[in-house]
């Protein structure tokens, strides 16, 4: 149910002020910095990206073996342990699939525990990992010869010349050096990776001296020497080439790779190091870093379904600081002022910021793109200059929860939502950025419980696509089949994973609709005229299969209430299916049809039926409800007769309790087991020709120990239970055995059993006494 008169609107002018307000109060509490870093970029949006705006793709590039000279030979022979070096030439060997990255190369990362050894080769000496050496060797096509070896630590400092320009390569240590592929040796471009960049800044690189020969539109500056002017992906093949012709290209191959590409453009993003604004993910604030928080905060969130917990728990344990400033034209702006010269907010900022959301709030973003500097600073204007960056989308959405649950719908809502719900994919973004959002603003997560769901993809788990035609559009099905059919096909499929739809499981659906409905059909035709407060018999009162009725439906009323509380709806879908197509249509129902049409109208046995039958009516309709909502309602007020009323104003069915009931129902149960080889045998003799309806049949048990008990404490109920004219009940010392043949009697016109008093008037001496007798007994059925 939606409040139509008051929507939450992303654009409504209120909606972006107060997105504002959030920024400034996360930038008073110290979880926001202006610094530089490697970020994700994409050329095409001319801005940076959020993690949930990056997909992965196969994507092919040329993977490479580049050798950088040696430069320090004594410093090398040291390190491994030698008086000298048998030649002056040799190389450190990396392996790279961005070429493009080794204009911004300045270091070299080797891992502090690893051994690397000192190769003789026929082009010269080669250090490698231990490990690799082997798989590189055989890749480059030499043969070589060991000559030292010594931990990565020790060659810490060591410089090397740079491929193709005048300049040093330092080597640091770095951990996350690995041998899953390449050479044990890696090339540090900062600019470009985040390792990188921790690694030269922890070396004490500063901002000013960390390269950036890449442009925003993926272009190398003009005037760096052999590639400027070109875009990156040009300049892959140049690079290679201009390796090739130095002589110090060892090894060129295609090499296909999961990479990172932009989810509007499907174009290819890099990591690109630039001046942004971000929150801090390690940073102690209040004695707790925003990451702590965050993952204290999963550990109270309710998980539907419960592999949510992890996958986010990875995601925010993982995640870098959150960059959120854009280049973008389009987005809510970051209202700051900078100086000019120092890069530094105006010291009025928390003041500036709300005057511009008053301003937002009265005329919309564009009243931060068209005031002036002099409006707000006055003569300081000179000095400072306007911010251009905008938002990140995803802090738009996640601090939704600042307007929504504790301004424009803090009445129905509050502070923090019962229930966040979307897709597989908000892992990384809503649930991500709200939970980070809500974290620096409350130190709590905006939501107790997260839901996810798949995705709907046809019958054979393809991806709906037009051009492959195998859309099934739910305005169609609506259309066609109703939209109850579309909402039962939502509830009765497991969203946790893929959600598969076709017209062939449509029919299915169509199918267990229609089973449904008959059921709640037949228990409106019988409950009609019955007036609980005159008819109604007490629960002790009723025959035992009628309790037992009363008991089998609450215990299903209370699993599907748990279903509901957990959102397991397919759960639920399945249990109210089955529910009336076998504890009711195929048991319940099927038996009482006798005492429903023969008995005397207002006798205790009819009675007591409509009694149970009201009761499973009022509880069936709210189960319902939820999944089935037009056909609920319209039941209800057929059932009820209030065209006021609506079952959406009610709770669950207090049902009656019947005293017996936790007995009653093994003992029923074991019953229904018992009319299975019954009903087997019946559906042969029907096959055969023997019989038409079961009520043509007898059937004798022969049976031993609590089946005997069982069958013989129902009496001449037992045929009733069993749907046939008679039933007889022969104790046995062997496992239970059944014998079913036609019945050799007449049949009564009007209850249809085959009983030897049926008269000449083909009506049974049962049948005589309720129309104008004392009506028969019933006890149990």
């Amino acid at each position: 149910m939606g409040d139509w008169e008051h929507p939450y609107l992303t654009m409504a002018y209120g909606n972006e002020a107060d997105e504002m307000r959030v920024l400034g109060k996360l930038l008073e509490k110290g979880y926001i910095y202006r610094g530089l870093k490697p970020v994700n970029w994409c050329f095409d949006c001319g801005s940076a990206l959020a993690e949930a705006e990056v997909e992965y793709e196969e994507r092919k590039d040329p993977a490479i073996d580049v050798g950088f000279p040696f430069l320090e030979n004594e410093k090398i022979a040291k390190a491994f342990g030698l008086p000298g070096l048998p030649a002056d030439k040799g190389y450190a060997v990396i392996w790279t699939t961005t070429p493009w990255t080794l204009p911004g190369n300045q270091a070299l990362n080797v891992h502090p525990e690893l051994t690397y050894n000192l190769v003789e080769t026929e082009k010269g000496l080669l250090i490698l990992a231990a490990e690799l050496q082997e798989a590189c060797l055989k890749r480059y096509g030499l043969a070589g010869r060991t000559l030292a070896s010594c931990k990565g630590r020790a060659l810490e400092h060591i410089r090397f010349r740079h491929p193709f320009y005048d300049r040093e390569a330092p080597i640091y240590l770095g951990e996350y050096v690995t041998l899953d592929s390449g050479t044990g040796i890696v090339h540090s471009a900062p600019a470009y990776g985040v390792e990188d960049f921790e690694s030269c800044r922890r070396y004490g690189m500063r901002d000013e001296d960390i390269l950036t020969p890449v442009m925003g539109d993926g272009r190398f500056v003009a005037s760096l020497p052999l590639f400027g002017g070109m875009t990156i992906w040009e300049a892959n093949p140049k690079i290679v080439q201009e390796l090739g012709k130095r002589d110090v290209l060892f090894h060129h191959e295609t090499y296909t790779h999961s990479y990172m590409h932009c989810w509007r453009h499907r174009t290819p993003v890099i990591l690109r190091a630039t001046t942004q604004w971000f929150a801090a993910m390690d940073k102690e604030v209040g004695a707790e870093t925003l990451r702590a928080t965050a993952l204290r905060g999963i550990e109270r969130t309710e998980f539907f379904p419960t592999w949510g917990k992890a996958r986010l728990q990875g995601m925010i344990a993982n995640r870098p600081d959150w960059t959120l400033s854009r280049q973008r034209q389009w987005g809510v702006p970051m209202p700051f002022f900078l100086h000019r010269e120092t890069g530094k907010l105006h010291p009025r900022t928390p003041g500036l910021l709300e005057e511009v959301a008053q301003r937002v709030e009265r005329a919309g973003i564009e009243a931060w793109q068209s005031v002036r500097g002099e409006e707000l600073i006055g003569a300081e204007a000179a000095q400072y200059e306007k911010s251009r960056d905008t938002l990140d989308v995803w802090f738009d959405s996640g601090s939704t929860h600042y307007t929504v649950l504790r301004g424009s719908h803090k009445e129905e809502t509050g502070f923090p939502a019962h229930l966040y719900l979307e897709g597989s994919d908000q892992h990384r973004g809503w649930f991500h950025s709200s939970l980070l959002v809500a974290c620096m603003l409350d130190g709590i997560p905006p939501y107790k419980a997260l839901l996810t769901h798949g995705f709907v993809v046809d019958g054979e788990g393809r991806k709906m696509s037009k051009s492959k035609g195998n859309v099934v559009a739910p305005q169609q099905v609506s259309s066609t089949l109703g939209a109850e059919i579309l909402r039962l096909w939502v509830a009765s499929t497991d969203y946790s994973g893929e959600l598969f739809i076709s017209n062939e499981i449509l029919k299915h659906v169509v199918e267990s609709y229609r089973r449904v409905r008959n059921t709640l059909r037949f228990l409106l035709a019988n409950t009609a005229g019955f007036d609980a407060a005159r008819h109604a018999v007490p629960v002790d009162e009723l025959l035992e299969i009628d309790r037992y009725a009363l008991a089998m439906t609450a215990r299903t009323q209370a699993e599907i209430a748990g279903d509901y509380e957990r959102y397991q709806f397919h759960l639920a879908a399945q249990k109210l299916q089955a529910f009336c197509a076998e504890d009711l249509s195929a048991f319940f129902l099927d038996i009482l049809k006798d005492r429903l049409y023969t008995c005397k109208a207002d006798s205790l046995p009819r009675r007591a039926a409509q009694t149970a039958l009201h009761h499973i009516t009022h509880s069936l309709v709210r189960l319902m409800a939820p999944i089935l909502s037009f056909t609920a309602e319209e039941l209800w007020q057929v059932f009820t007769g209030k065209r006021d009323d609506s079952v959406f104003f009610q709770t669950w069915h207090a049902l009656p309790r019947p005293k017996d009931g936790a007995q009653l129902l093994p003992k029923w149960e074991r019953l229904r087991e018992l009319r299975n080889p019954v009903r087997k045998k019946i559906e042969e003799l029907r096959a055969a020709g023997q019989v038409g309806s079961s009520l043509q049949a007898e059937v004798d048990f022969h049976a031993g120990g609590g089946d005997y008990e069982l069958l013989r404490s129902l009496g001449e109920d037992l045929k009733f239970v069993m749907l046939t004219s008679a039933a007889r009940v022969h104790r046995a010392s062997a496992e239970l055995r059944v014998e079913v043949a036609p019945s050799l009697h007449r049949k009564c016109e009007r209850c249809w059993h085959y009983r030897p008093d049926v008269d000449d008037e083909a009506l049974c001496g049962r049948c005589r006494s309720n129309l104008h007798g004392p009506g028969e007994k019933r006890l149990y059925a």
